[in-house]
């Protein structure tokens, strides 16, 4: 549900940009709203903003159409699921989701047209249903998906993102009751690519989700998924990798919001860094209300540094008021290559860089794998296995070989 709207910051200005800021109690203060005016133009000191490259999103943050000539979307569903292209005024929108920042709020306020993913209900579907968006020539999209998980239905859906484009987004999923759904993102974008997209779950009573971030691409790439619950028993699952080459910015947030009793959920986020100008951004912010008693919580994120340069900022959050809870935790790691497992590679006769393109085809897999769908594992496999190929070979031949790390 929507938050109550908190008045802009007061503090005074220089050349138009607020001295300081009074950070929002709880992570749940966080304003949501359709009307674009109630987001101000984020400058970076804000602190959902703090960690982006915002002046080269200055474009982004305006109600701008979509170019239609540069965007193609193709679908591909199993019989029975039914996809609709639908005009924004359409009842079934914005019914899950309220943008929580200003990319979000102008991609609300100038798409046109979106399109709803009925899943039906009591329904089981072994095949995955596609969609696929490409851009050309940066083409300017604002996209918006609904995906309606009906109840005790199983499914699973494809969102993948290819070409070049600027493109905001934003993804809703309705997961009704004992239903069981898995949603992958793939961001493949070229490198001139920039993507921001808001996701928000809705996991329904006993209802189960599985959401799977996979980010390869683009220049700039922002994926922020938000997690509440409709009702007691549901399960959230909240995965992803992402490989941040020379000159890409990643970043990867994560709101779970437990309202509901007796819910679990688990984010597990994992990522290799390799160029100087490499930039990952990994934050993940779990609430559990005074209500939610019996909640089980854990989230997780690992870096590999590849390289000299690169940086990998990690930053896992957790709220709890109340103590009648099943468990709750966090952890945080970023390092090199552990020698050990090296050791053991090399050990067995493999060469060091196949050993270390081997540790780092592992660190993948472990999640790729949970995805589901096969030919779509062996392909994403095939794409990180290409960049350690083409381009990490020779940080691994720089890179100290003393394993070092941080962990929390």
């Amino acid at each position: 549900m929507p938050v109550e709207l908190k008045s802009p910051p007061t503090a005074p200005t220089v050349a138009g940009v607020p001295e300081a800021y009074v950070p929002d109690q709880s992570r749940g203060e966080r304003r949501t709203s359709f009307d674009l005016a109630d987001f101000p133009v984020p400058h970076g000191r804000e602190e959902e903003w703090r960690f982006t490259p915002v002046d080269r999103l200055q474009e982004l943050f305006e109600q701008a159409p979509s170019d239609v000539a540069g965007i193609k979307t193709d679908i591909q569903v199993p019989a029975g699921i039914k996809v609709s292209e639908v005009p924004a005024g359409d009842p079934r929108l914005g019914t899950v989701l309220t943008p929580a920042d200003r990319a979000s709020a102008a991609a609300w306020t100038s798409f046109a047209d979106g399109h709803v993913v009925q899943i039906p209900q009591g329904r089981e579907f072994g095949e995955a249903a596609r969609l696929t968006v490409r851009g050309s020539d940066q083409a300017r999209i604002n996209g918006h998906l609904v995906i309606d998980a009906g109840a005790h239905s199983s499914a699973t859906v494809l969102l993948s993102h290819q070409g070049s484009a600027r493109c905001t987004a934003n993804v809703e999923i309705r997961v009704g009751d004992g239903a069981h759904l898995t949603v992958v993102t793939v961001q493949e974008w070229d490198d001139d690519a920039i993507h921001l997209a808001q996701h928000d779950v809705l996991v329904g009573r006993d209802a189960t989700l599985k959401h799977i971030a996979v980010t390869l691409g683009g220049e700039i790439v922002r994926v922020s998924t938000n997690v509440r619950y409709a009702g007691p028993g549901g399960s959230a699952e909240c995965l992803g990798v992402y490989f941040t080459d020379e000159a890409q910015h990643q970043e990867h947030r994560l709101f779970v919001d437990h309202e509901a009793p007796h819910c679990t959920s688990n984010v597990e986020y994992r990522g290799a860094l390799r160029g100087d100008t490499a930039h990952s951004v990994w934050v993940g912010d779990v609430l559990i209300r005074a209500a939610a008693e019996g909640t089980d919580t854990y989230e997780l994120n690992r870096n590999l540094v590849l390289s000299e340069g690169a940086r990998a900022d990690s930053v896992p959050n957790l709220e709890i008021e109340t103590g009648n809870i099943v468990g709750a935790g966090h952890a945080a790691a970023t390092g090199r290559f552990d020698d050990e497992q090296l050791f053991y590679l090399q050990a067995r006769g493999i060469p060091e860089r196949e050993a270390r393109r081997l540790v780092v085809h592992g660190f993948f897999a472990d999640i790729i794998n949970r995805i589901g769908v096969t030919d779509t594992q062996a392909r994403l496999m095939e794409v990180i296995d290409r960049e350690l190929a083409d381009s990490v070979d020779a940080a691994f031949e720089s890179a100290p070989r003393a394993a070092e790390g941080v962990g929390a």
